[in-house]
């Protein structure tokens, strides 16, 4: 009898143990792929954005009126001011060259932020899109331009 119960134990045994080996493995391998998972882009603002990329290379007037259309409370005298200050800054950088994302940030599904290195034959400049969803659409929430990629670029490299 006592050959009979140490039998039945092993049996009831190894079957558990093989069952939390296995389980333990499968979440191990399912743990790493979830820490670095990069955030998603918000698909209806890279369409914004590479539109406006793909008309900003003729025509900086077009480019900033057509991503503004999307917000209906912007100030037209001051999108004016902001087309003629992009002018002015673009014209000693030569031609349009590219862009590069320098970083992506999403504060919510609502609200994201897109900073890109735009490249000019002669310098650089950095253009920051900010985008809110109050409802269903993205819209330009904020624009923000500046010559000052260097001084960025020092700041990351102090301690």
């Amino acid at each position: 009898m006592p050959y009979f119960s140490l039998k039945f134990k092993a049996a009831a045994i190894i079957p558990a143990l093989l069952i939390i080996f296995f389980c333990s493995s499968a979440y191990a391998q399912t743990t790493p792929a979830a820490e670095t998972a990069k955030p998603q882009a918000a698909t209806g603002v890279t369409v914004l954005i590479d539109k406006f990329f793909k008309t900003y290379k003729e025509d900086t007037r077009k480019a900033v009126i057509d991503l503004f259309k999307t917000n209906p409370l912007i100030d037209s005298s001051k999108l004016t001011d902001l087309i003629d200050k992009i002018n002015k800054e673009r014209e000693p950088m030569g031609k349009y060259a590219g862009k590069e994302l320098i970083s992506q940030k999403k504060a919510s599904n609502s609200l994201v932020l897109y900073s890109y290195l735009v490249k000019h034959e002669l310098q650089p400049v950095r253009f920051t899109f900010m985008f809110y969803k109050p409802k269903n659409e993205w819209i330009i929430y904020r624009f923000y331009f500046d010559g000052n990629v260097e001084t960025e670029l020092q700041n990351s490299a102090k301690l």
